[in-house]
């Protein structure tokens, strides 16, 4: 499902609704993504502003703008990038001197809200095939390394200075990263060991077949947080393959 908002006239814009097959799972999973990242107003008017702005805006502007602390402005324009929905551009400052600005801007010229809820099944079955037939220790090392390279390559998105994180910030980013993804993913905390449960798997049925595939989402996690934070050590709690309706994966740090 894709609602796309298309530039009009006097300032206005039409929507347009495309519309594709979903399961009541991911249906859910699209609304989960858009609502986390749409779902406050103010967010919702940053989106705007930086879509006004073909250069792009800075947490300092989006401050001024809002009357938010630069704190909060960065935030909201972070959640917005974990979505996919701004990239950040490093611009040199006209006087040349000083670090380069971070600036976000809009990845697409029309404002199109998607969630790319696709499960690409016989990508997925050949990839789960493929690594049945390696030794099940090297097929998880295998899948979690290459779950690792895309978290890091997603952390990356959020510009150079995304390692200063507390790990309670950047799980929380690695969960909103994850949702765009279509895992909608949150965080909580049981018995003081704070965890991400995924409620939807965008690897289908295949995982069920395959259960290695859980390796991957694992790495992703593992990837991300090896560049928003530090090191940790993310482990599988739960999984649809060990029977459970979702997945769980605690990290110690």
């Amino acid at each position: 499902m894709r609602l796309r908002l298309s530039p009009g006239s006097s300032g206005r814009y039409t929507i347009d609704v495309e519309r594709s097959p979903l399961s009541p799972t991911d249906f859910a999973s699209a609304v989960t993504a858009i609502t986390s990242a749409f779902g406050d107003p103010t967010r919702r008017e940053i989106y705007l502003f930086a879509h006004e702005r073909s250069e792009g805006i800075t947490a300092g502007e989006t401050a001024d703008r809002f009357d938010l602390h630069a704190n909060v402005a960065r935030h909201h324009l972070d959640k917005l990038t974990s979505g996919g929905y701004l990239e950040v551009v490093m611009a040199r400052k006209e006087s040349g001197a000083g670090r380069p600005s971070k600036r976000y801007k809009t990845t697409q010229e029309q404002v199109s809200i998607s969630v790319p809820v696709r499960h690409d099944d016989v990508l997925i079955n050949l990839l789960g095939r493929a690594l049945a037939k390696l030794a099940p220790e090297d097929a998880e090392q295998l899948a979690e390394d290459v779950g690792v390279e895309y978290g890091q390559t997603m952390a990356e998105a959020l510009g150079n200075d995304a390692a200063q994180r507390s790990f309670r910030s950047a799980l929380h980013t690695v969960a909103d990263a994850l949702t765009a993804h279509g895992f909608a993913a949150h965080t909580d905390k049981t018995s003081g060991q704070l965890r991400i449960v995924s409620e939807n798997c965008p690897f289908g049925e295949a995982v069920i077949q395959h259960p290695v595939i859980c390796a991957v989402d694992r790495g992703m996690v593992k990837g991300m947080l090896s560049s928003l934070y530090g090191e940790t050590d993310p482990t599988t709690q739960s999984s649809k393959p060990m029977g459970d309706d979702f997945c769980v994966t605690e990290v110690a740090t």
